[in-house]
């Protein structure tokens, strides 16, 4: 919404949050459905003790209902989601808090806006076989997202470039490990692209 309103100078409390925000480092758990998003988030996120969401909480109704039916969603489609995630790190970053959440970001241009939040976005890719991740899609239950989306989302998925931030994990490696490799190379993340094969 467009304003006529100058925003004010920034006080000592507005400076203080800037200082916290730029301190923080988020971790965003990427890849496509069925590559063990939520069980390596939710581990990650408890073993070093921060805020997690997922990213399906972020999608619209509409947004939801279009993905059960099997129907890939646009570009138009995910846009407000993607804004919604990014604006949730801001606020996280803000208080200070560094955050892990959940999100497919298949395409730079997606991870593009959620680097837009406050603070360093850092990506774990979470990456694997087609024949691996659509058994696991087929023996996981209570999620709104159909096997037969996977082959659409695979098509879709441009991997980290070298010169984004983060890590790619192949997810035949026990969850378990791999938040121990992330923790190890992350208690603060390095600058470029680093490869973990299992």
């Amino acid at each position: 919404m467009d304003t006529d309103v100058t925003p004010a100078e920034p006080g000592p409390a507005q400076d203080l949050r800037d200082e916290a925000a730029d301190a923080v480092t988020h971790v965003v758990v990427m890849g496509v459905a069925g590559s063990g998003k939520t069980t390596v988030a939710r581990m990650l996120a408890d073993r070093i003790g921060v805020e997690y969401a997922e990213a399906d909480q972020f999608h619209s109704e509409a947004n939801i209902a279009k993905m059960s039916a099997g129907t890939p969603l646009t570009d138009e489609d995910r846009a407000p989601w993607l804004a919604a995630i990014r604006d949730w790190l801001s606020t996280e970053a803000d208080a200070g808090r560094t955050a892990v959440v959940t999100c497919s970001a298949l395409k730079r241009s997606y991870r593009d806006v959620l680097r837009a939040a406050r603070g360093r976005v850092w990506f774990l890719h979470l990456h694997g076989s087609p024949e691996l991740l659509a058994e696991r899609m087929t023996g996981r239950s209570g999620h709104f997202m159909p096997t037969s989306l996977l082959p659409s989302q695979l098509a879709t998925l441009e991997p980290l470039d070298d010169d984004e931030d983060g890590l790619t994990a192949d997810v035949a490696a026990p969850p378990e490990e791999i938040v121990d490799d992330v923790v190890a190379r992350c208690s603060a993340p390095t600058s470029g692209r680093t490869t973990h094969d299992a």
